[in-house]
């Protein structure tokens, strides 16, 4: 994953959008609050030990053989990357 991509932050309207996609998409399975469901919890306190470049990964290639799908025709890594910063400390609602 390069640096650039890390660096770049959607624009409003694009937050606004990837907010949406997880409280929904992801939701479905990491539940509609995200603390956990099919997938695990998706809260601050059950990420802090995990890298957000492995968080990113999982997010954009998916985990082969886990029902957790690749999101890459969906998002980019600059959005994966902003995704996992958010939540990591605390997702909009």
């Amino acid at each position: 994953m390069s640096s650039t991509a890390l660096a770049a932050e959607p624009d409003a309207a694009r937050q606004q959008e990837l907010v949406r996609l997880v409280r929904q998409d992801c939701g479905s399975c990491h539940g509609m609050t995200l603390q956990g469901g099919l997938g695990p919890a998706l809260l601050p306190a059950n990420l802090r030990d995990k890298p957000a470049e492995g968080l990113m990964a999982t997010i954009v290639y998916g985990r082969p053989g886990t029902p957790m799908p690749p999101w890459q025709q969906f998002i980019s890594e600059a959005e994966a990357s902003w995704i996992v910063e958010k939540l990591m400390t605390e997702f909009p609602k």
